[in-house]
């Protein structure tokens, strides 16, 4: 069935039908017709045709049930040979020259983009298409020829001061999924309003121009491969972020079959960690993510580590690091006590942050660099500790930001870089310098090491000196339930969740009583006696319920995935500690009491 010999009437009566059944929605049906029609998705039409005939409704309406938006991070998705709702070469091109066109609108000068790309699936495939779009536009594109982390090209934008940058990358989704992640000129994810502007551009791309092969532009200077120059200065950025102190830890490090290695280990050789294992099950570069339970290699997954563990048990590593494909993102396992043979636990995002915030703040301290004009930033969904932390030090804390580690580099451009002194966010997100605008896990794993050694050198571990910051700042314990709602049926159930939430609140969780709801969406705070006043927020579709004793939830649907999340705070004050023990069961059983009420709100939608 050729192009010209569609019966392109016959395959429209058959969407028609096929939506009076009830196989696919309407909307899939009117992305369909514009796959079908339209002069620029004509390449497809076959393979939409042949859907069709073959009645794949399901494939249909999961490919074209909406247009693929860009969230928190970018444009994320599972990989499918065509349709909007999904990452092929026809919405990563578009993509890509929508942002050229908004740049060329909106930028003087010469033009440029950063280019990196992941181990992912097709992530080199896509990448090499976005600089030939780039170049086709008339921008220099600088290209790091290697698997490099979302970091590097952060650095990498600003580092030759680049007009935008372009990452392939889907973080930590599943291996059927991929992503462009777009930087702006600051070296931050794209914010408002050059992000609904870049999609605009991106839903109104007609023609994608590929006039120049990858190979010939690299040898015409108009692509510049740049990886090992990038690679040295990157690493002596995060080199410049390093504390004096013991170096003596044996490290075990796990990459995830992401780029990691090319980061982590690298920046803990500058800071003089020779004893670094890479640990092997988990070495290979691979879109597959093998030997990863369930072939997702989120280091926010407790489970990830328990291969890793029974390895740091028999070989006497004392502290083990894991980094997501990506390599934005580490998480870390410890051992208990200083036995490095009995038990291990993991530590959670805020958790990490916590012991990092509380680092950075004391060894800046001894340096006496600190003043009341520096500050930490975190979003709305991070644990208060780090405010409670930061206020112990007499700096201040920009904490009123949305989820997303953009508005965090925003942030330090607005309040000037200069005074930055850390940031975080409670899905595994750090960064410390000025170097870039993103999370990076290279500049966490470097200080992590030296922490622990620091730790080390005064017999405690990990887990003991979080423990003592219990008992300074209070005990903080929370968690992230994700509700997933798939497909076009799951996004009509997130959006009644949501109106539910903002109408008809629970008036307890957890036992615990409802004080006021914070929606920053209407920026409004409404009391349970119903007194409303405005919230002076950042705008977003979040909503947060207050209840009694400094506890609360956020809740908001991802902007990456399809479900909703709900983040659960509970806080005991240092002055009412006493055991630490009950004091940690008590609120893991009150945070169990919060799932169960909210996981039933949701089912009730």
């Amino acid at each position: 069935m050729s192009g010209s010999n569609i019966d392109t009437k016959s395959l429209l009566e058959q969407v028609g039908q096929a939506t009076s059944d009830g196989k696919i929605t309407a909307s899939a049906a009117e992305n369909i017709e514009i796959w079908l029609t339209e002069d620029r998705y004509s390449r497809y039409a076959e393979q939409v045709a042949e859907h069709i005939t073959s009645g794949k409704w399901k494939e249909l309406d999961d490919a074209f049930w909406t247009i693929i938006p860009f969230g928190t991070g970018g444009r994320r998705g599972k990989m499918y040979a065509f349709g909007s709702n999904a990452i092929n070469e026809r919405t990563i091109g578009e993509s890509a020259q929508g942002l050229a066109e908004y740049v060329k609108e909106n930028v003087t000068g010469e033009l440029s983009c950063a280019l990196a790309y992941d181990t992912r699936h097709r992530s080199r495939e896509f990448a090499e298409l976005c600089a030939r779009i780039m170049v086709s536009n008339g921008f220099k594109v600088y290209f790091l020829d290697d698997y490099r982390s979302t970091p590097e090209l952060s650095f990498l934008v600003r580092y030759k001061k680049c007009s935008c940058g372009i990452m392939v990358t889907a973080s930590h989704n599943p291996p059927s999924d991929n992503a462009v992640k777009v930087y702006w000129s600051t070296g931050g994810q794209v914010m408002p309003p050059h992000d609904k502007a870049i999609i605009d551009r991106v839903m109104n791309v007609q023609d994608i121009p590929l006039g120049v092969e990858f190979d010939a532009a690299v040898a015409e200077g108009k692509v510049v491969i740049c990886t090992a120059e990038t690679d040295e200065a990157f690493i002596n950025a995060v080199k410049q972020q390093k504390f004096d102190g013991p170096r003596d830890l044996k490290i075990l490090y796990s990459p995830l079959h992401g780029v990691g290695a090319s980061a982590v280990v690298p920046a803990l050789a500058a800071d003089n960690f020779t004893d670094v294992t890479i640990f092997g099950p988990h070495k290979e570069p691979s879109g597959d993510f093998p030997n990863v339970p369930g072939h997702v290699s989120n280091p926010e997954n407790p489970q990830v580590f328990d291969a890793i563990i029974e390895q740091a048990k028999k070989d006497g590593s004392e502290l083990i690091l894991a980094t997501d494909p990506d390599c934005d993102r580490v998480g870390v396992a410890a051992p208990k006590t200083m036995d490095t043979t009995g038990e291990w636990g993991t530590f959670t995002g805020n958790q990490i942050g916590v012991l990092l915030a509380d680092h950075v703040l004391s060894e800046r301290k001894k340096g006496g660099g600190l003043t009341p004009e520096h500050y930490v930033v975190e979003t709305l969904v991070t644990t208060k500790m780090v405010r409670r932390i930061a206020d112990s030090y007499g700096v201040r804390t920009c904490g009123n930001l949305q989820v997303g580690f953009k508005w965090i580099g925003g942030t330090m451009d607005a309040e000037g870089p200069d005074k930055f002194v850390f940031g975080c966010e409670e899905s595994h997100g750090y960064l410390v310098g000025q170097y870039a605008r993103d999370k990076d896990a290279a500049v966490a794993s470097m200080l992590l090491a030296e922490l622990a050694a620091n730790c080390k050198k005064e017999g405690k571990s990990l887990h003991e000196k979080l423990e003592s910051l219990w008992w300074q700042h209070g005990y903080h314990a929370e968690r992230l339930l994700n509700q997933k709602m798939p497909g076009s049926e799951g996004m009509a159930n997130m959006q009644k969740l949501m109106a539910k939430f903002r109408a008809e609140p629970p008036q307890s969780v957890g036992g615990l009583k409802l004080v006021a709801i914070r929606d920053y969406q209407a920026d409004t705070v409404t009391t349970v006696d119903g007194q409303t006043s405005k919230l002076n927020g950042p705008p977003g579709n979040l909503v947060i319920l207050d209840l009694e004793d400094d506890n609360y939830v956020a809740v908001r649907p991802s902007g990456t995935e399809p479900k909703v999340k709900f983040y659960m705070f509970s806080y005991v004050a240092p002055e009412q500690l006493s055991l630490m023990d009950a004091a940690q069961e008590e609120m893991e059983a009150r945070l169990d009491a919060f799932e169960k009420d909210l996981s039933a709100f949701a089912a009730s939608v």
